[in-house]
């Protein structure tokens, strides 16, 4: 019973922090904090620690995104075009953004390990990858029935 209570929890506090974005991105989140919930183990005393460390990181790394997607497609698209000197800031560039989302990283590991055990981070680790892996799977799925 406490373990439903707290993936209840988990899904409405997803569905709260994503309600100004669209539906499909609602919805593959909701079912990613679900998939987390229960993959990991939270304790509800753990979730309320964890869950304000993961939506900063969150925030974080699509902060990052957004500015590999706004500053670098564009310009990587057009990579036969740009001068010596435009191609070596563009990799510049991407070496620093990928360098900040190593150190996101690294910072989100080691804060969470302040609030839950070194095997829920591990498990946390895995069921990422297993969450991405399903969506993915279903895509695909998805697209090979058109």
């Amino acid at each position: 019973m406490n373990k439903r209570a707290l993936i209840l929890c988990s899904l409405l506090f997803g569905i709260f922090l994503m309600h100004g974005q669209g539906p499909g991105r609602n919805r593959i989140k909701t079912l990613k904090v679900a998939f987390i919930t229960e993959q990991v183990g939270l304790t509800s005393e753990e979730a309320q620690q964890f869950w304000p460390i993961y939506n900063a990181h969150e925030e974080t790394m699509e902060d990052i995104r957004r500015k590999e997607r706004a500053e670098l497609h564009a310009n990587i698209v057009r990579a036969q075009e740009l001068s010596t000197n435009e191609s070596e800031m563009l990799l510049d560039h991407l070496l620093a953004l990928q360098s900040d989302k190593q150190e996101a990283d690294r910072e989100f590991l080691t804060r969470l390990r302040t609030v839950i055990p070194a095997k829920k981070v591990l498990l946390l680790v895995k069921a990422e990858e297993d969450f991405k892996r399903q969506m993915i799977q279903q895509f695909r799925k998805r697209r090979g029935g058109r």
